[in-house]
Formats: structure tokens, C-alpha cells, sequence
């Protein structure tokens, strides 16, 4: 039985929809988790594979990203943003959202590297959106931006400020394992993936549970804001990314 964490957030919706109504999952033991425990559990070898943020592979020994697909964005992503009442230039401190490490590093990267500005970080606490206010901003991630999108003076898209930045679509999660799997598992995995990509109609159809979206937004989001394909691109930002955060 190979055990798997996956992120429990809407832009996974696809894949959970397809491994759960295929013969995989009589394989598998899948475990529905935030960000930072599919990291955990990645790096402490309680699972074999995981979709991880993909600042985590910065502290690994050793890795591999086992297939072509991943949690990645062209641009606006609608659902990694930072909250603030001023704007950027008189921003002083920035809760960092504790579900994800790609996104809080992706957040320090853009303030040192390519916004230049120095600010000062806390970690969040649960009830911590409602710290946004003065000269205190905020990262939030996953579905909980969609109640918040609209509700502050200024938000920032943190992988369309990447866009900008590098001319590079942005990685957030990918699927890593510690120990390289078996290649007819993975062809048989990524089969399933792609399945689920190829069907996002009817995966929400099937599975949409959003409260703060509606069932048109979701298919929008999946759609055209989540990109899927670890491409040759989506690599290369990957690098890039990996080298940033060793110059932090």
C-alpha cells in the first residue's frame, strides 16, 4: 500500500475526484492534509508521496518530483494573496500564513528581491485575517481567500507579481517522494492525474463542495487560474524559485 498526502484545498479537486473512482485507490492509502503537514509527513517518511510545497525541497536531503503535473499558476492565481490596507511601500509587518511554506517563501523572495522593500514577519495564529489593518498586512492561502478577495484596500496576486518579476508561471506544489517509486506505479498515477485534469467539468459536477464559490467560479478558478503541467517552464521557475530562497 503506497501512502499519499494530498492537499485538501478546491485546486486539488480534479485529482482527488479521479483517484477516488479509480482502480489506484485500492492501491493506495490517500490522506487529505494542508500544505505544511503534506510536507511533514513527506519529510519524516510517513507517506511515499506527497504534493508538496515545493519550498520544502530546499531542506531535503534528497527527492524526486515524480510526475509531469503539479499546483502551478500562469499568472493570477486568485487564491495566494497578500492583504493590506496601505500599499506595499508602507507595509511594516507581514503575518505569514502558517498552511504553506511555498507561499510565505514566495512572499519573502518578492518583498527582498524584487519589490525591495524591508518589512518585519510574524507567524499567524488561527482568527489572524482579522489582524489586517494600519500598517499590518497579510499572506492567505487556499480557499479561505475566496471570502476575503474584494474585503481589503489592496491585494496582491503573489504569482502574478512573480509573472511580472521573472516573465516565469509560478510552482506551488508538486508531487515529490524521498525514495524513487516504481515507474508503472507513477505511469499508472500520472494516468489517473491526467483523467481527473481532463475532466475538471465533471469532477466539480461530481465533488463541489465550495461555500465561499460558486459552482461557474470554481470551474473558472480550476480552469484557467490553476495551471497543472509541470512543464519546461514551470521548471525553470522552479530552479529559479530554489535559488532565491537559498539567497535569503
Amino acid at each position: 500500500m503506497i501512502k499519499i498526502s494530498i492537499v485538501n484545498y478546491t485546486n486539488t479537486l480534479p485529482f482527488k475526484w479521479a483517484l477516488k473512482r479509480s482502480d489506484i485507490i485500492k492501491k493506495i492509502d490517500l490522506q487529505e492534509d494542508i500544505p505544511s503537514i503534506c510536507a511533514q509527513k513527506l519529510k519524516f517518511k510517513q507517506v511515499d508521496l506527497a504534493l508538496i510545497p515545493v519550498a520544502l525541497l530546499a531542506e531535503l536531503d534528497n527527492y524526486f518530483i515524480e510526475t509531469d503535473f503539479c499546483i502551478g499558476a500562469n499568472g493570477k492565481v486568485d487564491s495566494v494573496k497578500l492583504y493590506s490596507e496601505v500599499p506595499l511601500n508602507e507595509i511594516k509587518n507581514v503575518i505569514l500564513d502558517y498552511q504553506s511554506k511555498s507561499s510565505i517563501t514566495l512572499t519573502k523572495v518578492l518583498f527582498k528581491f524584487f519589490w525591495k522593500l524591508t518589512v518585519s514577519y510574524s507567524d499567524a495564529k488561527p482568527g489572524f485575517e482579522n489582524e489586517i489593518k494600519d500598517a499590518n498586512a497579510a499572506v492567505v492561502i487556499g480557499d479561505r481567500t475566496f471570502s476575503l478577495n474584494g474585503k481589503y484596500k489592496y491585494e496582491y496576486d503573489l504569482a502574478e507579481e512573480w509573472k511580472k518579476f521573472t516573465g516565469l508561471p509560478f510552482v506551488f506544489a508538486a508531487w515529490g517522494s524521498t525514495e524513487k517509486l516504481p515507474a508503472e506505479f507513477i505511469k499508472e498515477f500520472s494516468g489517473v492525474l491526467k483523467y481527473g485534469i481532463d475532466n475538471i467539468l465533471k469532477a466539480v459536477d461530481d465533488d463541489y463542495t465550495v461555500k465561499d464559490l460558486s459552482k461557474e467560479k470554481t470551474i473558472e478558478y480550476l480552469s484557467e487560474r490553476i495551471d497543472y503541467h509541470l512543464n519546461a517552464d514551470k521548471r525553470k521557475a522552479l530552479d529559479l524559485f530554489l535559488n532565491y530562497i537559498k539567497q535569503l
